[in-house]
Order: C-alpha cells, then structure tokens, then sequence
C-alpha cells in the first residue's frame, strides 16, 4: 500500500468525509432527541438512567454504521 493515503488529495478527501459523516451523525442524533418526549441529557446524567444509556448507545452505533456505509458507498 505505502504511503498513498499520505498525499494532499487522499488526506483532504479523508478529512472532509470524516467532517461530513459526523456532521449527519449530530443531526441525526438531534433529530432524535426532539423526537422522544424528554430531554436525553437531564435523564442521562442528571438521573443516571442506565436503560436509556444502553438504548442511546446502539442507537448512536447504529447511526454510525448508516452514516459509515453511505460514505463508503
């Protein structure tokens, strides 16, 4: 393989689908947080819900692998 990934136009390209695929990742993310009749943040650490943790988790993984296959293509 060497050093391909090293040069500018890789290297940029790379950067600007990681800046991409985050950017969907947090509006998704977003999307669902008005979605559910209450605030994720007050219950995830202001009442330590461990069941609404778990369930936050998969569902940011799953987000992830979406926003990941459709970048990748």
């Amino acid at each position: 393989m060497g050093i391909e990934w090293l040069k500018p136009g890789v290297f940029f390209g790379s950067m600007l689908y990681a800046l991409i695929g985050v950017a969907v990742f947090w509006v998704c993310f977003l999307i669902v947080d008005k979605l559910t009749p209450y605030d994720l943040w007050s219950e995830l650490v202001e009442k330590r819900n461990t069941a609404l943790a778990i369930v936050v988790g998969a569902m940011c993984l799953a987000i992830g692998l979406i926003v990941a296959a459709a970048i990748h293509g």
